[in-house]
This record gives structure tokens, C-alpha cells and sequence, in this order.
């Protein structure tokens, strides 16, 4: 077999002697690549967040979602979130459908000088789940419709508190 010289390949891939000089060029390569990434895997439309689908406006026509078998609702940013809520009184939670207003009372131990004070004012009832068998007297769950803000409150106080609601 002949000896052949090395063959040298110029004009290739950067070597890491390049990559030392010219560093600048590098991280501002790195960063055009990420930032295109992002706006590549950002959202399509800038009025619609990420992982909500977007339904038609016709509500007969919107898609169901997968565990509860009612249609989805399209819904603006910002104005309502669905809150389960643990209400004491089991008895009380019978009573409510789908679509009454509540106000949400946070009583805390009233025997030692605590007070009541009201959470949430003209929630809406979105759905009374049916309760778990072999459950203790835990009290029953609701989920309401409130605003992101009086969501935050609901949860705050369902922990130091038990929650009661007046039916209006």
C-alpha cells in the first residue's frame, strides 16, 4: 500500500481552537438559536394560553372534556377558575345544583374568640360531585366559579378554617 500525507479539511466544522477566538460570535450564535427555539414552540395565538384547547363559540358545539362529560368553555384570562371547596356541613352541600350563588363563610373556632368572616361573595355553583363512599362526616365538596384572587383566598382559608356557604 502507497503512503499518503495527512489530508487536512479546511473551512469545516468550528474546532475548538475557533470557538476560543472567536467567543463573542459563538454565544451570540448559541443565543439566535435558543431564542428562534423559543418563539418556534411558543403559543400560536396571543389571546389563547397554552394546554386550553380553543372551542367554537357555539356552546352546543364545544368539545367535552374526557372526565366529566360536559361540553368546555372557551374562557377569557383572568376572570374565573374553578375551586373545589370542602364545606363542613354535608347536609348543606345536598341542597345545592349547578348554577346557584353562594357566599363562602370561613368560621374559625368561635368558642375561644374566633370569628367568621366571608370568602367568597356570589360564587357560582359549578358541580356537586357525588360523595366517595366510606367517607367520614369530613363535611362535602363543591366546586364553585370564582375569581383567580378569591380562588386564593378560598384555599388559604379552607386551611385554617371550616368553610360554611349561604345560599342566595
Amino acid at each position: 500500500m502507497p503512503h499518503f500525507a495527512p489530508v487536512r479539511v479546511r473551512g469545516g466544522l468550528p474546532l475548538p481552537g475557533r470557538l476560543v477566538r472567536h467567543r463573542r460570535r459563538a454565544v451570540a450564535v448559541g443565543l439566535a438559536v435558543t431564542a428562534a427555539a423559543l418563539v418556534a414552540a411558543g403559543p400560536r395565538e396571543a389571546d389563547r394560553s397554552r394546554g386550553h384547547p380553543a372551542g367554537p363559540s357555539a356552546p352546543e358545539a364545544a368539545p367535552m372534556s374526557p372526565g366529566d362529560r360536559q361540553p368546555v368553555r372557551p374562557r377569557r384570562a383572568g376572570t374565573t377558575v374553578t375551586a373545589p371547596v370542602r364545606i363542613a356541613d354535608a347536609a348543606t352541600v345536598r341542597l345545592l345544583r349547578p348554577g346557584d350563588r353562594v357566599d363562602v363563610i370561613a368560621a374559625e373556632e368561635t368558642a375561644s374568640g374566633g370569628e367568621a368572616r366571608v370568602v367568597a361573595r356570589g360564587a357560582r355553583v359549578t358541580r356537586v360531585p357525588e360523595p366517595a363512599d366510606g367517607t367520614g362526616d369530613d363535611g362535602a365538596l363543591v366546586v364553585l366559579s370564582v375569581p383567580r384572587s378569591t380562588a386564593a383566598g378560598l384555599a388559604g382559608a379552607s386551611a385554617t378554617a371550616r368553610l360554611a356557604v349561604t345560599m342566595w
